[in-house]
């Protein structure tokens, strides 16, 4: 393995950084959603607006991926709620029924974010202005961003470097920080800080132009809102204002100029001199003014304990700020002080005065805080309890602090308010959370706590989370999420309530995974349907939030029954309802959704099969009016359900039930090639390239064709179309049409026979053309509102043509034209490239906005999303401004246009491209409204994919245990509730459900099962199928039993009580205590059941736990064993002891009372940190030893050892007789085992120090490589060449290759590679393409990547691609990939190693890109993009092990 690629498969999921603000929208769009709601009666919507308030954005980072979203808040609506009775999760409070967080924007950064924080825009509750975000990188990147609406995306608004040799000077030598940069901000958004290299404060500006004044609507002369902008920057080195350690800054409230008050250290101590040297810290706020760049010290205020580390500045009118420490709060301003006590180790600082105390014990290192209110915060400790601080203030000065405890919830990462009635607990070890609050005054009589877990599996609401942190939040003690006791304190507390109202799934910080199969796996699969038979199981979480998740990458349906059915080519389910019940009253109509179908028309080559779906499924086509000689096209309902529409090659038939109404001839010459049904109007596309559009009258229940005039006359052929229905409480492209008043002429001739006023939606016809040309035509007018040339290039945003837009005018007539030129020597290979296939939807869902799906013949999907964005020429939001421009039509636009639509492309992760056949393809798009609970689209083919909308975000799931599916449809009924039906390529019909217990929220399907604790490692035991798991609990012991267990018991030594008071002895204090559960999976959807608990002795941690086979060398045979290593924690006083434990897992009875049995333990000196079989013996290390042993069946002896400088073994693997061990500290020694001699012999090892946090070999063929991940998020790979001269005569291993990955890697897992397509033309290759194994890895972050070996001419290529991209692309934030990707070797020295490694994260940017310019850069490194897409496709084929 020379050449590899690294491959991200799913990111990071771990929340860092959160934070809020008005970034899509301004504090003056009185609604947050992002188009404001033109609703009949806004009287009604303004008093609960005003009890919320606006709300801004929420913005969060996992890693290196950045998410912006907007909060959807349900208003309790009487009228409504009695009707469908279905409640949100949480319950009503404070007039609000749910809330949930809808993305607005993702991207993916070349950079981990460090910190973030948000510019505030400045300005009151009506101001125009937006915020800006503020990122700042590794080392001293900082990127400012705003939202530009044109291209509803973040663009980059400036940046700011301060790396590189001309600010060498700012490091002062140092090469490595204790910290990455800090941001943080002033409120008013006059400027922000930056703190980097330690002591080097950044002071960015904003430009102040035009504030708050009347004009600065036009400050950009683009009418869209004006964002916060960074106007400058300047350094202040806070050595020269006699600071050593700064530990945290912020900004005070309510100064005239920006104050910057800093935490700093005087002199630094440590625990064991706290007893002289204490309250070492002190604090200075500083006068920043930005035009004079002075910076005066205006107060400060000293001797605050040493472990103070955060600042939290009090809001307006109190002003001042809190200095957090471990354990004690101060509040500090300019004319008042105050202190709180929070448990027994906080002293003051001459011992004189008492502290006030608080009425419990905490303690609050590692906390993180919010403001609810101007005198209330929010805590977080790191036992994830809420807690709640009160300032008791007169006027302007703080009286006293006080403490009060609230609920428990997830360990935090931070904390974000977003406005005053929600805030977002952002976690790194569990779910994170939207909790909705309100403020109760404590002398009103504690409400009674209602069940609020409100979730009702009713089949509108989607399953939002099956996670377990939730359903712990909502059981019962912890998270119920309803506000504390009132405190017995005379003042009238404020408290609050709570409501969980949302959640994002995390799965990270995995520590470790093992690859088993799932419960449902098909023994007899092969191939690629062979690997969806595995899952991961994974150790993620931390304390009361750990769990283990189960994630699969594809998903693998339960399936109800299965018959063989070969020859088929489409099925159809179709509702029935009889004519009377049309005219129900609206309580009936909640009820449309569980509807049962009536009918499943299955179309075979040569006819038509009919069936009942009422409870069985029994075949009724002699008995029914259906056109059952030939094959079907299409079937659907129209008219509200009450008729059928079966369209075949040559007519099409109207049926009420089983009976035909109308029997309607459509063309002798052409055939019908596809349908798209929009109730009621069906269109056709015919054989010779028209269109045709069958006409529904709703009175009569006849259609009658119309072939549209437009396409009458025109000479261009049509390649796909497609109807779309825009329905729902107010259709959405209205609104982007400026007329929007006046476009309700159209829904009067549908509704007609209704006699309802009811808003049936309006219907558009979506054409694209050979030429590669989209069109958008209002039904049944044929009117042109919306043309885009090129479709089929996939650029990344659709403007519709008739705009012009004069500032990007001249620009893109510019570069029309050189596109012409330079397109002249390269038609010929795009103009076989067509669109086949097209799809518009909108899912349910108050805001959802429509999609637009297109399939290429190339097998290429193309996805956008449609937004509205109001051009120049109408800056006003406001009804008046706009009807007024109607009566003035300024613009040359037809008036029918809709100008304000726009479509952004969506990136869609993992999708396999295949090429669609010559001739008439298949239809292969499916939408689907509930699944499961789930809504989106099923694309069928060779490997068949659903789209899932979750937030108004695709996620792509792939389904592979079948092969190739050639038909899909819905199915609704008894016994088969909201499932599906689909036929394989091999024929065969399968009815099936998806998978209950997952969650397809996520970038893979994930099942989380709850621990109650944190799991450290596992493994699987494949002959049982069982998962024994290493999980720890903390349990709290009184003190007295914690010292005894620190003392060595054969010294006998007494503890010295003298220095511990004997009430402190009784004081509990928290301990892990370590077990190996045993699990066995269960049914989809089941709580897993613990088969069998190993408890572990008193202070004993257990390491490792691993299945080995060992040789028993008395009876000869193998035997497979579980074998656990363990260490005895007691202190730095007690030498350090382990044991190793061996188990027989015997039969698997109901009571598990036999399951394990201990068969041997042994112990050894040392720690056993890692364990593993070799040719039968069993390898341990134990401590600084290695020592192999061969086992007799009833004890263990030791045949070899090795004594290297080994400090902790963290990794140990083997492969035939070479062992790999990975040191915490000493890298990496490669050695051999000879079985004659019985020698261990060390081959070779990496000379550099490096501190290791996996280890494995990875194989490509015949060589052999050793791959290593470190504390520096870096992953190298070496190989052994004992002939190479550099290699000292074989003593040091050599560098292959080098990456910085950006995430601890925790655990690589070696799969063998899957075999490509362009690999099974050529399978005489031998056996080199055949023994390739790809390493998937598992990070702290929440992602999975894998490291897969490539061949030198696909390596190549793909690196001079990644080259070009590096400057092809617009990066994200500015950030360049080729550095993010360098080695970091935190200043140690690092001799640099090839670069072998190809970043597919970068190399996924060509598909979003344009045709065109794939085709140039193709050209420009000697390629095709056939062959480069080919490459890629071939890489994601071989790597999808899930």
């Amino acid at each position: 393995m020379s050449y590899a690629a690294y491959k991200m498969m799913h990111w990071p999921t771990g929340i860092e950084n959160c934070a809020s603000g008005f970034v899509t929208h301004s504090r003056a769009d009185f609604s947050p959603q992002i188009p404001p709601i033109q609703t009949d009666d806004l009287e009604s919507e303004w008093p609960a607006e005003r009890q919320t308030g606006p709300l801004p954005n929420l913005i969060v980072t996992a890693a290196n991926v950045l998410e912006v979203y907007v909060v959807r808040v349900q208003e309790e609506e009487i009228r409504e709620s009695r009707v469908t009775g279905e409640t949100k999760r949480g319950g009503v409070m404070a007039g609000i029924s749910g809330a949930s967080l809808e993305l607005v924007c993702q991207y993916r950064l070349h950079g981990n974010v460090e910190t973030m924080t948000v510019l505030p825009s400045g300005g009151g509750d009506n101001s125009r202005r937006r915020d800006s975000i503020i990122l700042a990188f590794q080392d001293a990147k900082i990127s400012v961003l705003e939202f530009d609406d044109s291209i509803h995306g973040l663009r980059t608004s400036s940046m700011h470097c301060f790396e590189g040799p001309e600010w060498f000077h700012l490091k002062r030598g140092h090469e490595s920080f204790a910290r990455g940069p800090m941001v943080k901000v002033d409120p008013q958004g006059r400027c922000s800080g930056v703190l980097v290299y330690g002591l080097q404060m950044i002071i960015l500006k904003a430009s102040q132009a035009g504030y708050g004044l009347v004009g600065d609507e036009d400050a950009l002369g683009s009418g869209s809102a004006v964002s916060a902008r960074v106007e400058s920057s300047y350094i202040i080195n806070l050595r020269d204002l006699d600071m050593k350690h700064v530990k945290d800054f912020t900004f005070a409230h309510g100064y005239i100029e920006p104050v910057m008050v800093i935490l700093h250290e005087r002199e630094l101590t440590w625990a064991g001199r706290v007893s002289w040297k204490h309250h070492t810290c002190m604090i200075s706020a500083l006068s920043i003014s930005t035009t004079l760049k002075q910076h005066p010290l205006i107060w400060s205020a000293v001797n605050l304990p040493h472990d103070a580390y955060k600042l939290l500045p009090v809001p307006s009118p109190i002003g001042g700020v809190v200095v957090i420490g471990a354990n004690s709060i101060h509040y500090h301003s300019q004319s008042a002080s105050c202190a709180l006590a929070l448990n027994n180790y906080a002293v003051s600082f001459d011992n004189s005065q008492e502290m006030s105390r608080s009425s419990f014990s905490v303690e609050l290192d590692a906390a993180n805080a919010t403001w609810l209110s101007n005198d209330v915060a929010m805590l977080s400790t790191k036992t994830g309890e809420l807690l709640l601080l009160t300032l008791v203030y007169d006027g302007r000065v703080v009286h006293r602090l006080d403490l009060s405890k609230s609920r428990a919830s997830v360990l935090t990462s931070g904390i974000a308010a977003i406005g005053n009635a929600f805030f977002f607990l952002g976690s790194r070890l569990g779910d994170s959370l939207l909790v909705q609050f309100a403020s109760i005054l404590s002398s009103s009589v504690k409400e009674e706590i209602g069940d609020i877990e409100g979730d009702v599996p009713s089949a509108k609401r989607l399953r939002k989370s099956s996670s377990d942190a939730l359903q712990d939040m909502v059981n019962g003690e912890e998270l119920s999420l309803y506000g504390s006791a009132p405190n017995s304190t005379e003042t009238s507390q404020k408290t609050f309530t709570f409501s969980v109202r949302d959640s994002f799934i995390n799965v990270g910080p995995l520590k470790d995974f093992a690859y088993g199969l799932r419960i449902n796996a098909d023994p007899k699969a092969t191939g690629v349907a062979k690997q969806s038979n595995y899952e991961l199981v994974c150790c993620s979480g931390h304390g009361k939030n750990g769990a283990l998740c189960i994630l699969q990458q594809s998903i693998r349906p339960e399936m109800i029954t299965e018959v063989e059915l070969p020859g088929c080519k489409g099925i159809w389910t179709v509702y029935h309802k009889n004519t009377r019940g049309h005219n129900v009253d609206s309580t009936k109509m909640a009820a449309k959704d569980d509807e049962y179908h009536a009918y499943l028309i299955i179309s075979l080559e040569s006819r038509t099969m009919v069936l009942e779906t009422a409870d069985l499924l029994g075949e009724v086509t002699e008995s029914v009016d259906y056109y059952v000689q030939g094959c079907t096209i299409s079937a659907g309902n129209l008219f509200g359900r009450r008729r059928v529409v079966q369209v075949y090659a040559r007519g099409a038939r109207i049926l009420d039930g089983a009976f035909m109404t109308q029997d309607l001839p459509i063309s002798e010459s052409s055939s019908v090639l596809s349908v798209s049904i929009a109730d009621p109007y069906v269109l056709l596309r015919m054989s010779d390239g028209n269109i045709q559009l069958l006409v529904g009258d709703p009175s009569t229940c006849t259609v009658s064709i119309n072939i549209p005039a437009v396409f009458e006359s025109s000479t261009k052929s049509i390649s796909a179309c497609t109807l779309y229905h825009d329905k729902g409480p107010e259709p959405w492209l209205r609104k982007t049409s400026t007329d929007a008043w006046l476009s309700t002429g159209i829904d009067e001739a549908i509704d007609g026979s209704d006699g309802a006023a009811h808003d049936q939606g309006d219907i558009y016809c979506v054409v694209c053309y050979e030429s590669g040309g989209l069109e958008i035509f209002d039904v049944p007018n044929f009117n042109c509102v919306f043309s885009v040339d090129k479709f089929m290039s996939g650029k990344a945003h659709l403007v519709d043509t008739l705009i012009t837009e004069p500032s990007e005018d001249t620009q893109k007539v510019m570069s029309q034209n050189s596109e012409e030129v330079a397109g002249q020597g390269r038609k010929e290979n795009t103009h076989n490239i067509q669109v086949v296939e097209l799809a518009m939807q909108r899912w349910s869902g108050q805001h959802s906005r429509p999609f637009l799906f297109g399939i290429l013949t190339d097998g290429t999907i193309l996805c956008y999303h449609a937004y509205l964005y109001e051009g120049p020429e109408n800056t006003s939001k406001t009804e008046e401004a706009v009807s007024a421009q109607d009566s003035l039509k300024t613009s040359n636009v037809s008036a029918s246009h809709l100008r304000n639509l726009r479509f952004v492309r969506v990136p869609l992760d993992t999708y396999t491209r295949e090429e669609a056949l010559s001739g008439t393809t298949s239809p292969r798009m499916t939408v689907f409204k509930n699944v499961g609970g789930c809504q989106g689209l099923f694309l069928s083919g060779s490997r068949p994919l659903w789209f899932m909308v979750f937030r108004e975000r695709i996620r792509v799931h792939p389904q592979l245990c079948d092969g190739s599916i050639v038909a899909f449809t819905v199915l609704h009924n008894i016994n088969c509730n909201h499932g599906f039906i689909y036929v394989t390529s091999q024929g065969f019909l399968k009815i099936c459900q998806l998978p209950s217990g997952s969650s397809y929220d996520n970038y893979w399907p994930v099942q989380k099962i709850a621990l109650k604790g944190t799991p450290h490692q596992v493994t699987y035991f494949a002959e049982k199928n069982l998962y024994p798991l290493i999980v720890s609990v903390p349990v709290l012991k009184p003190l007295n039993h914690v010292l005894s267990s620190l003392v060595d018991q054969e010294a006998g030594h007494q503890i010295e009580n003298d220095s511990v008071g004997s009430d402190e002895l009784l004081r509990s204090y928290s301990v892990d205590e370590f077990e190996v559960r045993i699990l066995e999976p269960e049914k989809s959807g089941a709580p897993w059941q613990t088969r069998a608990t190993i408890p572990m002795q008193s202070a004993e941690n257990a390491l490792t736990v691993r299945v080995v086979t060992l040789f028993n060398i008395t009876t000869k045979e193998n035997e497979t064993l579980l074998a656990i290593g363990t260490a005895y924690v007691q202190g730095e006083d007690v030498a350090a002891r382990g044991r190793v434990l061996l188990f027989s897992v015997g039969k698997n009875t109901d009571n598990g009372q036999n399951l394990v049995s201990e068969i041997y333990s042994k112990e050894l000196k040392g720690a056993i940190s890692a364990l593993a079989s070799l040719q039968g013996h069993l390898l341990i290390a134990s401590g600084p030893k290695i020592i192999l042993h061969k086992w007799t069946g009833t004890e263990l002896n030791g045949v070899a050892f090795f004594d290297a400088p080994p400090l902790y073994v963290v990794s140990l693997n083997i492969v035939k007789n070479f062992i790999l061990l990975g040191d915490i500290h000493k890298s990496i020694y490669f050695l051999s085992w000879k079985e004659q001699g019985a020698q261990l012999n060390l081959l070779a090892k990496d000379f550099g120090s490096l501190d290791c946090f996996a280890t494995e070999f990875l194989i490509d063929g015949s060589t052999l490589s050793l791959i290593v991940s470190d504390d520096q998020k870096n992953i190298q790979i070496f190989y052994y060449a004992p002939k190479m001269s550099e290699s000292w005569k074989g003593q040091k291993l050599l560098s292959r290759a080098e990456f910085h990955v950006g995430a601890h890697v925790t655990k690589f897992l070696r799969l063998q590679m899957l075999p490509a397509s362009s690999d099974r033309t050529s399978a005489t290759q031998g056996s080199d393409k055949t023994n390739r194994f790809a390493l998937l890895f598992g990070t702290l972050d929440g992602s999975f990547g894998c490291i897969a070996p490539l061949d030198e001419l696909t390596f190549r290529r793909l690196q001079s691609l990644q080259k070009k991209l590096v400057d092809a692309v617009p990066h994200v934030a500015g950030l360049n990939p080729r550095s993010f990707r360098q080695f970091r070797s935190n200043g140690k020295a690092h001799r640099p190693g090839p670069d072998n490694i190809v970043d597919c994260e970068l190399l996924c940017h060509f598909e979003m890109l344009p045709f065109e310019d794939q085709h140039e850069i193709a050209q420009q490194i000697g390629t095709t993009r056939v062959q480069i897409l080919s490459n890629l496709n071939d890489l994601s084929l071989g790597t999808s092990f899930l």
